[in-house]
């Protein structure tokens, strides 16, 4: 890893178990870099980062093309046939429509809004935990981690409480396609089950327009619906950002949550200090976001010649945007390796994503660490690791998100 002429292998099992070394070389050595000869570029520092998100027309949001292994296992990149709805909306989408599509969601996402969850989302906290810490540990990200988040997205979008299983598969369907490791015959297959997400909210959305108990109840999907109503978004617009959403909620606070729990796993102390001073747990939550931040990076597409960190961008080339690099980066903090929980600016890094894509979730997903963490170390005197089955996280370039977390509890 010392030797500045030879890139790692970004999709090696090891680099993306653990890829933080890997992200060092790549902020010493080579800030813009390409991953093989896929015209897929890895954007590794702060600055670089800031830079691209401030290229304006140069790079777009837009998801046009995934990273994949080709035929004999090679990086390759897949690239889409065209900008539909499902991948031109909200995170993915560029100004003006995007800006049409953050005022339709955020207010129902709104710090001051989500709030109103709290007591409701602390119950199911409750019920989840209660068997875990019973039996004295288990396997976290199935019994907890996991289904918390899908079943807060599922009321806010007013699924029924049966449909939570098909949930949480779709929840993790779109990581696994941005994941990098897999090839075009599981990428289409992965597809396809999506597809599956799209036609169940079709018939969703139009089953809840007749129905105004429901959409009273499900402030996500009334939004939605009262934008496509109003002339705001198109229909498939409106089921895109559904499917979006699904996503970005499930899979981002199930990897944020089992991060946090993991970290605190590991560190005795740390507990006992939350323990003692439970108003510090907002900052130790926004130091989980940014050592192991919930998706690693986002892509963005080069619209035009440009050029970033020296390195002459053409059109039609990716760029992956690594949040878990730049939050990092030496340039940019003190001790970067380490929690801090006196930061002077906790909420400082892009484990939320930076600027006009900032994580319109955010004060959801931080609403939902906080009280899951909070029931955690209120009903344990520890939460240890289980050495006899080491955690494992899934293969992955794009998610930093827990495949398994055997935990003791006493």
């Amino acid at each position: 890893m010392t030797d500045a002429s030879a890139a790692p292998d970004w999709l090696a099992p090891s680099q993306l178990e653990n890829p933080y070394p890997g992200f060092a070389w790549l902020r010493r050595h080579r800030p813009v870099c390409e991953i093989g000869a896929s015209r897929v570029f890895l954007v590794a520092s702060w600055a670089l980062v800031e830079q691209a998100l401030a290229a304006g027309e140069a790079i777009s949001a837009n998801l046009t093309g995934v990273l994949i292994r080709g035929e004999s296992g090679e990086p390759a990149l897949f690239a889409f046939g065209g900008v539909g709805d499902a991948n031109a909306v909200l995170a993915t989408a560029d100004p003006p429509l995007h800006d049409v599509h953050r005022r339709i969601v955020q207010p129902v996402l709104a710090a001051g809004r989500v709030t109103e969850l709290e007591p409701a989302l602390r119950a199911r906290v409750v019920q989840r935990l209660a068997p875990l810490v019973a039996a004295g540990g288990g396997e976290w990200t199935g019994a907890v981690g996991n289904p918390i988040p899908s079943e807060l997205i599922s009321h806010l979008l007013g699924f029924p409480e049966a449909e939570l299983p098909r949930v949480m598969d779709w929840a993790m369907q779109g990581g696994a396609m941005l994941a990098g490791t897999i090839g075009s015959a599981e990428l289409r297959a992965l597809t396809l089950e999506t597809g599956q997400l799209t036609a169940y909210l079709k018939q969703h959305f139009d089953t809840a327009r007749g129905d105004p108990a429901l959409r009273t109840a499900a402030p996500l999907l009334d939004a939605l619906l009262a934008g496509v109503e109003q002339g705001a978004l198109t229909r498939g617009q409106a089921i895109g950002i559904g499917v979006v959403l699904v996503g970005a909620a499930g899979e981002s606070t199930a990897s944020l949550v089992g991060s946090a729990v993991r970290l605190l796993a590991e560190r005795p102390a740390l507990q006992a200090q939350l323990r003692r001073e439970p108003e510090r747990l907002p900052n130790f939550i926004e130091e989980a976001v940014r050592l192991e931040s919930p998706f690693r990076g986002h892509y963005r597409a080069v619209r035009r010649a440009t050029e970033l960190g020296g390195v002459a961008l053409e059109p039609g080339d990716r760029l992956l945007l690594l949040w878990a690099s730049a939050n990092r980066d030496e340039a940019r903090f003190e001790r970067p390796d380490e929690i801090d929980l006196a930061r002077r600016h906790p909420r400082d890094h892009l484990g939320f994503g930076r600027g006009i894509h900032f994580c319109v979730g955010a004060a959801l997903a931080r609403l939902e660490a906080r009280v899951i963490l909070e029931e955690l170390l209120a009903r344990t005197r520890s939460v240890a690791l289980d050495e006899r089955r080491p955690y494992a996280h899934v293969a992955s370039l794009f998610v930093r998100r827990l495949a398994q977390l055997h935990l003791r509890l006493d």
